[in-house]
């Protein structure tokens, strides 16, 4: 599993990307904040995590990328419900200190998707409050 990249994923790179094409700059890595974002608006407060469907279990039941595995279930189950545990309380800890929180999945960077969630992050920069 050390062979699992934690950053510079190909969904971050992409997310990145069409942040950066749509004239947005933004910090990576934020080694001061729970749970270090992977991208993030100091000024606005706006943290974004790109989840791994797997990894990070995405809960939509449509996403065929969060399958538990069937093999060493044992080992599995309790693993993946911690990554999914410990991201919900780092969402919590971010929002309870005034941070707007997107959480970005594998399986929503499609095209039109992504385009949408761009958007989304753009309206949140542009006003204060909460979203995500």
């Amino acid at each position: 599993m050390r062979l699992i990249r934690g950053r510079d994923t190909k969904p971050e790179l992409r997310v990145r990307r069409a942040l950066h094409a749509a004239g947005l700059r933004y910090r990576l890595q934020a080694k001061d904040l729970p749970g270090r974002p992977d991208i993030v608006f100091r000024k606005r407060k706006v943290a974004i995590f790109v989840h791994g469907c797997f990894w990070h279990q995405h809960p939509d039941p449509a996403c065929k990328l969060a399958r538990m595995p069937k093999s060493r279930q044992e080992f599995w189950e309790p693993k993946l419900r911690g990554n999914r545990s410990r991201d919900e309380a780092v969402k919590a800890k971010l929002e309870a200190g005034g941070w707007r929180v997107f959480e970005i999945w594998e399986c929503q960077l499609g095209a039109e998707p992504l385009d949408m969630i761009i958007t989304e992050i753009q309206a949140a920069l542009r006003r204060p409050g909460k979203t995500g």
